[in-house]
């Protein structure tokens, strides 16, 4: 048994029914990749757009693409034949770039807003109270080559469990404000995407139903 096999077996002991693995495999070979789908692995997770469309011809065609990463307006024609789920629109003009190349190849794109809780500056996304006057200016009919799924996010980068609870809080928080109010009566908005190798534990008990993890099942990042 492999090393990334025995990782992903271990992992997926640790995550309860009804939570989906995302196995983030950016900066990691095409070997390690179908190692982990050889184990089972369908979902893989990548955060850069040539990356992405590199990979994505080398594995097989059932593999379910995530972009997870800062995704430029100007890269995603690049991503939109691959990905199954992007993870991190966090403007309107991203998600009007995304509807609109959606449009021009004929399908429906599955997206998550990337919501902005932690306290680094540097991380992308709404913060919640721009989440909750978003319906001000946009509606989902407003964009229907996009189906908004739910929502991401991501924890300070700390060791206070506390501190890393409560911003998983603040996300679950705003997902459950917006699947009753924006999105009330629509089932597919049914994904909150938080959670990753280190704290995973801590999403999932917050209502993480998709978590995504790297570290953990690959190793450390080959750059």
């Amino acid at each position: 048994m492999s090393t990334v096999t025995s990782r992903l077996l271990e992992i997926r002991e640790h995550i309860p029914a009804g939570v989906t693995l995302v196995a983030v495999s950016k900066f990691h070979p095409v070997e390690a990749l179908r190692e982990a789908y050889e184990a089972g692995q369908r979902d893989f997770g990548e955060s850069r757009a040539q990356e992405l469309s590199a990979k994505a011809p080398e594995m097989p065609a059932d593999v379910r693409w995530h972009f997870i990463g800062h995704l430029q307006t100007n890269k995603v024609r690049q991503v939109m034949p691959h990905v199954s789920l992007i993870h991190s629109i966090d403007s309107l003009r991203l998600l009007c770039a995304v509807n609109a190349e959606a449009a021009r190849i004929g399908r429906v794109a599955d997206v998550l807003l990337q919501v902005h809780v932690a306290r680094e500056e540097t991380k992308f996304g709404f913060t919640p109270a721009e989440l909750s006057a978003i319906a001000a200016e946009w509606k989902p009919d407003d964009t229907p080559h996009v189906r908004v799924r739910g929502l991401m996010g991501m924890a300070s980068l700390t060791d206070d469990t506390t501190r890393i609870s409560a911003d998983f809080s603040a996300v679950a928080k705003a997902y459950n404000e917006l699947k009753s109010g924006l999105f009330a009566g629509q089932p597919s908005f049914d994904t909150l995407s938080m959670g990753m190798s280190d704290d995973f534990p801590l999403a999932i008990a917050a209502g993480s139903t998709m978590v995504r993890i790297g570290t953990d099942i690959f190793g450390a990042r080959e750059y």
